[in-house]
């Protein structure tokens, strides 16, 4: 005889099938084409356990993409960390994200439906993105690395400009990798004198 599993470990188990469930349809049919009908008997289960854990097919949607941008953030934390130096590490973490736009899961979920339907990413995920370029500015101008500056004002200029570029590039008209290669010359430039002389 299996010992029941608790109240708790059904919960997140359900909720992790309709995040997976979901995630799959966002990603190959996008937001507005997804059907809560379809994805929800995908998972084996009802719309009402949609609406019981997330409140509908926005709140889903919100899940999504906070799950995505945990591992997007830790994806850029490994580059980073893989660096011979902090600013190789913080040149690279900026391309990166760049080049994630022509990822398909992200360039459908994080740039194009999330906009969208909400106008823009998220503010968590914002902030979490914008504290983690601020970090690594505080660490570059106490090196002397880059020229000292407002380090939070910065890191929200460089968020805007790089997230800005992102969703350019994930347009789906026109040439995607042509875009990436002038974005990631004009982030290099925009970087580029931020150092020191």
């Amino acid at each position: 005889m299996q010992p029941r599993r608790s109240r708790t470990a059904m919960i997140e188990d359900t909720r992790a099938r309709l995040l997976a469930a979901a995630r799959h349809a966002f990603a190959t049919q996008g937001f507005a084409r997804t059907s809560m009908d379809d994805f929800t008997a995908e998972a084996g289960l009802t719309r009402g356990a949609l609406y019981h854990h997330f409140g509908g097919k926005e709140g889903l949607l919100t899940a999504v993409i906070e799950q995505i941008e945990v591992e997007v953030g830790a994806r850029l934390q490994a580059v980073s960390d893989a660096a011979p130096t902090p600013w190789d590490g913080f040149r690279r973490r900026c391309r990166t994200y760049l080049e994630l736009a022509l990822e398909p899961e992200i360039r459908r979920i994080i740039l194009q439906d999330a906009r969208a339907v909400f106008g823009d990413v998220p503010q968590a995920a914002q902030s979490v993105g914008i504290a983690a370029l601020q970090s690594a500015l505080e660490t570059l101008i106490a090196e002397g690395t880059v020229a000292p500056l407002h380090a939070g004002v910065m890191a929200r200029m460089l968020y805007g400009a790089i997230t800005e570029a992102s969703f350019w590039i994930a347009e789906p008209e026109g040439d995607q990798q042509a875009r990436l290669a002038d974005a990631l010359d004009g982030l290099d430039r925009l970087l580029g004198s931020l150092l020191a002389r």
